[in-house]
């Protein structure tokens, strides 16, 4: 007979034998699901007898892991900021790292009640977008990406979250052909140098959209057509604020300064890295 416990350590075991960096989490993760337990159930049912038929169904999970398919898409969903996100195959799965960009936003909105409008270029899951509406109660919110696919995704998670009132989304290139002004923008465009997209995390480089990954030859190619885009997108003293790679904010903050944005910011993740890049937009309306 297999006990939880016993099948928690075997399942760790299999999941640190193959490199995976966290296998205590995610066989938590893992085995709740496969076997409908809640996370109290897996302290306080750690002797409860499993069937053959549920221990070989949650191993079949471990064993997608233990080749390297990250948890949120085994299960189809992640959770981001207060929100849980479903994945496609077109999205990119969120990572803990892009809720520097809705701390950064938040933090640089005084009146949190205000009527605010947003636009997410490039919105994935929508999870900046979404995560900033659930905390901007009389805000509303447009997610643009390239992928039908995603705004499909990132529909159907306004609507598992409560926000389909205030969020909307539609396919398109960037801001191309849009003519509304926003009071913010946000993007966690793709910033991957396109030859360092083989050196990746195999959970990245073969389960993400290389579509999301691949910023060009320097990361940056998403970061100039859009910032060209801001002057007339931005309502004066608008915000923009950026998700960037390691190493970028200083060459995306250069790239705002020229353009004439003010406050710029350089914010930095849990991890210590400059993640983030906010600034203002300085120039008056119909410049």
């Amino acid at each position: 007979m297999t006990t939880l416990n016993t099948l928690r350590r075997r399942a760790e075991s299999r999941l640190r034998e193959a490199g995976v960096d966290t296998p205590e989490l995610d066989v938590r993760y893992l085995l709740e699901d496969a076997l409908g337990l809640t996370r109290m159930d897996f302290i306080a049912k750690s002797e409860q007898i499993i069937s053959e038929t549920d221990a070989a169904r949650a191993l079949a999970l471990i064993e997608r892991r233990a080749a390297r398919e990250p948890v949120g898409r085994i299960l189809g969903h992640r959770e981001f900021w207060t929100l849980d996100l479903a994945l496609n195959p077109d999205t990119l799965e969120p990572r803990p790292d892009t809720e520097t960009v809705v701390d950064a936003a938040l933090a640089a909105i005084p009146d949190k009640k205000a009527p605010l409008d947003l636009i997410d270029l490039g919105t994935g899951t929508g999870c900046i977008l979404l995560a900033l509406l659930a905390e901007l109660p009389n805000a509303r919110g447009l997610g643009v990406d390239l992928s039908p696919l995603v705004v499909e995704a990132a529909t159907g998670n306004a609507r598992r979250n409560g926000l389909e009132a205030r969020a909307r989304f539609q396919t398109g290139d960037w801001a191309h052909g849009i003519k509304d002004r926003f009071d913010i923008v946000v993007s966690n465009p793709p910033y991957i140098p396109s030859a360092d997209i083989a050196t990746l995390a195999p959970e990245v480089r073969e389960h993400d959209p290389l579509r999301a990954l691949d910023g060009g030859p320097d990361g940056l190619a998403p970061y100039r057509v859009i910032a060209a885009q801001l002057p007339g997108l931005l309502t004066p003293g608008g915000l923009v604020v950026f998700e960037v790679g390691q190493g970028q904010a200083a060459d995306v903050a250069a790239l705002l300064d020229g353009l004439g944005f003010v406050e710029i910011t350089l914010l930095r993740d849990l991890g210590g890295v400059e993640r983030c890049v906010r600034a203002r937009n300085a120039r008056p309306s119909g410049h």
